[in-house]
């Protein structure tokens, strides 16, 4: 991440983001495979609904592959060919509607079947990983690309479909209207390669003035 971060202080916009924010928490580099399909799941529980909602059905459906009464702390998270042979009803019953609970299977198929190679992942670039991934039903690129910057730690990971990093380019480069994909590639040129770490300034930057716009309209309330 140091290297990231001496590429991106040669661009002013970012020296100035480094400064006025923290460094990221995470531990970028290429990390272990063994929690994609965990990855997924959540991913695919999570969409669409409230963290509150997602986090009680996510807790459910991991309960619903341990043995009654087993302490929170030792849950197991399912292996694929345990989801794969789990009743579809019993999948639906922690709260998942059809469409998840047919994706969350056909994710299980495709890691059991060889479809997915999730142990060779890190042999593949971060657009390798992206096509690979997003054959499974209901995995967007969106979803490869959190998983490829908070899983599997890559480094090159621009995210343009994301709101939040869309706002960040309009409000670090002051553009009028929000970029489209091929803008921001352009935008991001020099520092292409450390991607993901511009990406959590450009998170940050978002997320500040999210908060400066609720200030002012308290303010105006007043």
């Amino acid at each position: 991440m140091e290297i990231s971060l001496k590429v991106l202080r040669k661009d002013k916009r970012f020296a100035k983001l480094i400064k006025q924010y923290e460094k990221p928490t995470m531990a970028w580099g290429n990390r272990s495979t063994k929690n994609v399909f965990r990855a997924l799941v959540r991913a695919i529980v999570y969409q669409q609904l409230s963290g509150k909602a997602a986090a009680t059905i996510l807790t459910r459906l991991i309960v619903l592959f341990n043995k009654q009464n087993t302490p929170s702390s030792k849950l197991k998270f399912p292996k694929p060919e345990e989801v794969l042979k789990m009743d579809f009803v019993k999948l639906r019953s922690v709260g998942l509607s059809g469409q998840k609970a047919a994706y969350i299977q056909d994710l299980a198929l495709k890691f059991t079947d060889g479809t997915i190679k999730h142990k060779t992942l890190h042999k593949m670039s971060t657009e390798e990983v992206t096509a690979h991934l997003t054959q499974v039903k209901g995995v967007g690129v969106w979803t490869v690309h959190m998983l490829q910057i908070f899983t599997l730690g890559r480094l090159d990971v621009l995210p343009v479909g994301d709101l939040g990093i869309q706002k960040g380019f309009q409000i670090v480069y002051k553009l009028k209207k929000l970029p489209n994909a091929k803008e921001m590639e352009q935008l991001a040129k020099n520092w292409r390669e450390h991607a993901s770490v511009a990406s959590w300034y450009l998170w940050r930057v978002a997320d500040g003035n999210k908060v400066k716009k609720i200030k002012v309209i308290v303010k105006k309330k007043k």
